[in-house]
């Protein structure tokens, strides 16, 4: 009797969507803010391409959009008047809460359910989780 392996197109693919969906799920926590609008653009094209630049017209604020094909995620990066990132709020769907509680658990220091800091640069950011009706949202921003 012989044995009958995968074959190797099985095991590409397979390994592919590993490191993808490994990608997707520990790659949020860098934080952008101090970046300028340039910055975060390059930054996303490099280490993100599994999110998609959106066109946004808003006259109240000024920020960039980008989501997953997905759509169980969606990063907004808030701008000042010089273009520089002030804060950022992703939305995410109910699916990837447990897998971005593990990612900020070994990435920033947890101070309260939800809650984490992020010590950069001589300052501290405030990471936290918010349930919402349908999604869950991240906020990351200067602590106060």
């Amino acid at each position: 009797m012989l044995l009958k392996f995968p074959s190797y197109d099985w095991m590409k693919n397979y390994l592919f969507t590993a490191i993808m969906f490994f990608f997707t799920i520990s790659s949020f926590g860098q934080n952008l803010i101090g970046y300028n609008y340039n910055g975060i653009k390059k930054y996303m094209k490099e280490n993100r391409k599994d999110m998609n630049s959106e066109k946004v017209i808003n006259s109240a604020y000024n920020y960039i959009k980008y989501s997953d094909s997905g759509n169980s995620q969606t990063l907004l990066f808030f701008l000042n008047r010089d273009s520089i990132c002030t804060s950022i709020r992703a939305v995410c769907d109910y699916s990837i809460k447990g897998e971005k509680v593990k990612e900020f658990d070994t990435i920033y220091k947890r101070s309260d359910t939800n809650k984490w800091i992020d010590k950069r640069e001589g300052k501290d950011y405030l990471v936290e989780i918010r349930d919402e009706k349908w999604s869950f949202i991240i906020l990351i921003e200067p602590s106060k």
